[in-house]
């Protein structure tokens, strides 16, 4: 056991016969090997990526216990591209991992030491309640496909734990003065994150280098400042250690300075740039921050063009972003000699026609009011942002006034998210003013449409913007090249409004290809401004109007909802991938893809769905598999067994929708593939080991697998995976007996009814052994999860052959469950708007009301409301920051249209019927009533018009759908509707079961239901 009395103990020398051996995910290969080390012989470790991105570790078995403090340090150099470099430490169980993880790691070709230390290795994941690292039993060096992927060579030697003995108290420190230094001697070495240098007022250093040492006679540099401006000077160091502090100062006069303290600032305090600039953020007067630095969660929504690879981000208060992780345009107004920020003004969102994807901020003051709007212009190949400012004088009197836009390192993208894109500060190290155009970092990134009175540039350590904006002195510098990687720039624009008068200005910023400088054509910049937004609003309004549905004003935000999750879904593809989001969810999930398409095709958007597919398919392994998730790096090796069921399924909707024989021809060996790695998958599960009572209800099922987030801490045996699986089955027989081959379809039939039986029983056999009485999300836990369970209603088509007891307490339990969380009657902080999905399971089981109920709470919660979208995760208190994922999330979009889209039309497996206005409230009859046109089905195009009139309500059907099999049925929603006088084109019809059958179209219903105001 390593304590603090032991001595540095060798883990590994490499001297003797490697121990370590290589585990690698699916597609990559590793090897271990000897090699020359710092000294004698170390371990090569090789590793090759292929096309997939996943991950190759060398594991040795090594007991370690953890005792107090310590340290785990190694010799490292390599011959490789950037990835990220693990150190994991595993348990006994093999379920519960601890580890250090370095994102993007470039490692040196040089032997360099690596050290660990304990509050560097955290909990990554397994299903202990204590995170405490006791014990391991395991380690494992782990290269994981980051940056570049690729292959190379990786050489380790050395590796050692050490114990770190408990720190007592500091000595004081001691300070050296001379005319040009000041040297503080802390007595021993001391850790911390950044330091504050405290100058007296009119004594600061304008030039001065900051430099430690460990002996006090050799220095290092560890910071230049060329451009101070006194009072507090704070200096993010990172992780820094030393026992000597020095400032050497350069001015000539410099017996006229006076350094009076060195604050020393924790470890957490400089963790990171974020972790710097929040806590700048703290002592700063509010708004001189943006809000999700300033500890209050913000909101944003997405700028893009369809299936661009960039996108820029708008947050709430109307800051841009430029570009993914990128600089930021703010605005400011000065108004009366003083500085306006967001936290000064009242703030609102809105959307062009109230669903176009064209947002706009509006800060209200009391004498004026400032409008930013931004949309992306261009195609996927050539596109660039366009910011407006209109800024208004609201006033009875004239009102000179300074717009203030300025280019800062940070992103809408707040730091509380933390997947995937690097969040919060964005690094700018060389900032310029061209005199029409930013430069950052060299490239020309910024247009301003009209000239400003001032602009200028600044390094962080000068500390012009925001705090000097309402002067002019700021504007004096154009050029900075910033050590701290933090510079700044700003436009400042002098406007004198009369009552009622508005100035309009604009930037153009570059998003994909190299768009140039945008060619205003003689026009002024407003007329061009206006131009372009209405060529792009026309651009949207006929792409997302493909399918017009009309319905009562009170009903309007849901379908302009509607509208907007559409354009959504198609800003936040790239290229033909479709995603879920744009910075933590950039790549793409096959579950999110499935269900994304299929809200595509029911929307006429039938090539996104079909270049998809095409796009994901050669992804696939060569063993069958379907990858969970596909980014730049390639396929993603990680079990997750609702994939080939989701993969197949999309290829099947595209059938159904578009009977594109061609593509699925094409698609066919791949489903087939995917449909026997499944069957392999299932059979291994049917073994004698599951037929112990213990087991028996894992018997048949699809492994165990973390494709359900609930279950990432180890691996379950998913009913979601197995809900997809099931359609899985059903649909690649389908696809077989399309394309004439009898004998595949008959095998993949039988599969699936064997399956079917295995999962039924299953199902029965969880509920009655845990004692519950819902349809549990995986069979060894007997957990609660209805959100999960939609998918055997929807796609699944299971509806009517799940146990009927079960399937209605679930979602029984869920509808109670949520109307406590909506009254307030339970405890909660936040919530995942996937939960949309139990409003077409709601609409599908006959509950309209409780419907409607659930659709009002999550329409409450689009944040910000007007701009029409779900982040990932809602929290209670909206100011709480918190991780929310991507604003808009792409596949709540897609949740949210299939659920919207199954109010007026939805089609039921178990007949081949298709259920028309089976989600439409009596209220929405009065009037005009309700008018859908174009809705796509499996069958065709719908239209319809239903409205109350006197004496009863009227439905048209029309369209060039084909009748289904099962016909076109309307469902009654009360025994007045199934007891009165029906007619069918002038016949009389009857109700049975509940149910009015329409064999033909066009067809006239009308339905004698004695009417008064809203209620039918």
């Amino acid at each position: 056991m390593m304590n603090a009395h032991a001595q540095e103990r060798i883990l590994d020398d490499f001297e003797q016969p490697l121990a370590w051996k290589t585990v690698v995910s699916d597609g990559v290969s590793a090897a271990t090997s000897t090699a020359p080390g710092v000294q004698g012989q170390g371990m090569r470790f090789d590793f090759d990526f292929g096309s997939a991105a996943g991950y190759a570790a060398a594991r040795r078995a090594l007991p370690l216990d953890f005792d107090g403090d310590y340290a785990i340090s190694f010799w490292i150099r390599a011959d490789a591209p950037v990835n990220n470099f693990e150190l994991k430490l595993v348990d006994a169980s093999g379920d519960n991992v601890w580890w250090a993880n370095r994102p993007n790691f470039a490692m040196s070709r040089e032997w360099q030491k690596v050290t660990f230390k304990k509050r560097h290795i955290d909990f990554a994941w397994g299903p202990i309640k204590d995170h405490t690292l006791r014990r391991a039993e395991q380690m494992e060096l782990v290269v994981s496909a980051g940056r570049d992927g690729g292959r190379g060579s990786v050489y380790i030697d050395d590796l050692r734990m050490r114990a770190i003995a408990p720190a007592g108290p500091p000595p004081e420190p001691v300070i050296t003065t001379t005319p040009d230094a000041v040297t503080v001697d802390y007595g021993v070495p001391r850790e911390f994150g950044a330091m504050v240098l405290h100058w007296a007022d009119g004594l600061h250093a304008a030039r001065y280098d900051v430099a430690f040492s460990n002996d006090g006679d050799t220095w290092r540099t560890v910071r230049k400042v060329v451009d101070g401006t006194g009072g507090a000077d704070p200096l993010l160091l990172g992780e820094s250690e030393t026992r000597y502090v020095r400032v050497t100062m350069h001015e000539a006069a410099a017996h006229r300075h006076r350094l009076e303290r060195i604050e020393l600032k924790d470890l957490a305090y400089g963790a990171s740039a974020n972790s710097f600039f929040q806590a700048l953020a703290k002592d700063a007067p509010r708004g001189h921050y943006p809000r999700g630095m300033s500890g209050q969660q913000n909101y944003w929504t997405v700028l893009g063009v369809d299936g661009g690879r960039e996108t820029g981000l708008i947050s709430e208060d109307g800051a841009i972003e430029a570009a993914r992780a990128g600089f930021t345009i703010e605005p400011f107004v000065v108004d009366d000699g003083k500085l306006a920020t967001w936290a000064d003004v009242t703030v609102s969102q809105s959307l062009q026609d109230g669903f176009l994807p064209i947002p706009s901020v509006t800060w209200t003051a009391p004498r004026w009011q400032l409008r930013t709007t931004a949309f992306a212009l261009g195609t996927p190949a050539s596109s660039q942002l366009i910011a407006r400012y209109d800024l208004a004088n609201t006033s009875p009197a004239a009102i000179s006034m300074r717009l203030v836009l300025a280019l800062r390192p940070f992103q809408v993208n707040p730091p509380m998210q933390f997947l995937n894109t690097p969040p919060g500060v964005s690094p700018i190290g060389t900032l310029a003013w061209h005199g029409d155009s930013f430069a950052v970092d060299g490239a020309t990134r910024v247009w301003s449409l009209s000239a400003p009175a001032l602009a200028g540039v600044s390094s962080f350590d000068n500390a012009a913007i925001p705090a000097r904006l309402a002067g002019d002195g700021w504007s004096a510098v154009r050029q900075v090249n910033d050590q701290a990687g933090f510079a700044s720039g700003a436009l400042a624009y002098d406007v004198t409004l009369a009552p009622g008068a508005k100035a309009v200005f604009g930037l153009a910023l570059p998003l994909n290809g190299q768009p140039g400088a945008p060619r205003l054509a003689g026009v002024m910049p407003e007329q061009w401004l206006a131009a372009m937004q209405e060529e792009v609003a026309g651009q949207w309004r006929a792409r997302l109007n493909r399918v017009s549905i009309s319905v009562p004003p009170p009903a309007q935000p849901l379908v302009d909802t509607l509208r907007s999750s559409l354009a959504h879904m198609l800003m936040t593809r790239d290229g033909a991938a479709l995603m879920p989001g744009t910075r933590s969810y950039a790549r793409s999930w096959i579950r999110d893809g499935a269900m994304m398409s299929e809200a595509l095709l029911r929307l006429g958007n039938d090539s996104v769905a079909r270049d998809y597919a095409n796009w994901f398919a050669p992804y696939q392994f060569a063993n069958g598999k379907i990858p969970c998730c596909v980014d730049r790096r390639g396929s993603d090796p990680v079990p997750e067994n609702d994939s080939q069921g989701e993969f197949i399924f999309l290829v099947a909707q595209l059938w159904r929708y578009t009977h594109d024989r061609t593509l699925v021809e094409r698609l066919w060996p791949r489903v087939k593939a995917a449909a026997a790695y499944m069957e392999q998958q299932r059979q291994s599960e049917r073994g004698a080991a599951n037929l112990a009572p213990a087991r028996r209800m894992l018997y048949g099922l699809l492994p165990a697998s973390i494709s359900h987030e609930g279950y990432s801490a180890k691996p379950m045996h998913s009913n979601w995976d197995n809900f997809w699986g099931l359609r899985g089955y059903r649909d690649a027989s389908m696809l077989a007996a399309v394309l004439g081959k009898p004998a595949d379809a008959a095998a993949l039939r039988a599969q699936g009814d064997q399956f079917e039986r295995d999962l039924l029983a299953s199902l029965r056999l969880t509920a009655s052994t845990h004692g519950i009485g819902y349809l549990a999300g995986a069979a060894e836990l007997g957990d609660f999860d209805p959100t999960s369970t939609t998918i055997a209603l929807s796609p699944g088509g299971l509806q009517q052959r799940l146990p009927q007891d079960l399937m209605h307490g679930t979602f029984e339990r869920y509808w109670l469950e949520a109307v406590a969380r909506r009254d307030g009657s339970r405890e909660w902080k936040d919530y995942t708007p996937y939960e949309l999905r139990n409003v077409a399971a709601f609409v599908r089981l006959g509950w309209r009301d409780r419907a409607h109920e659930l659709l009002d709470f999550f329409m409450r919660d689009r944040r910000p409301a007007a701009w029409n979208q779900w982040a990932e995760v809602v929290g209670r208190d909206a100011r709480e920051p918190r991780f929310v994922g991507d604003m808009p999330h792409g596949w709540i979009s897609s949740d949210f249209i299939r659920s919207a889209l199954d109010l007026f039309a939805y089609e039921r497996e178990s007949d081949q019927s298709l259920i028309v206005a089976d989600g439409i409230p009596a209220a929405w009859l009065d009037g005009a009533g309700v008018h859908v046109r174009g809705l796509r089905t499996a069958y065709g195009p719908l239209d319809y018009t239903m409205k109350a009139q006197a004496g009863g309500v009227t439905m048209t059907m029309a369209g060039s759908m084909q009748v289904p099999p099962g016909g076109v049925i309307l469902r009654a929603p009360d025994a007045r509707w199934r007891a009165a006088h029906t007619t069918i084109n002038g016949k009389a019809a009857r109700w049975r079961g509940g149910e009015l059958r329409v064999a033909a179209l066009p067809a006239t219903i009308f339905i004698a239901v004695k009417t008064t105001k809203g209620k039918p």
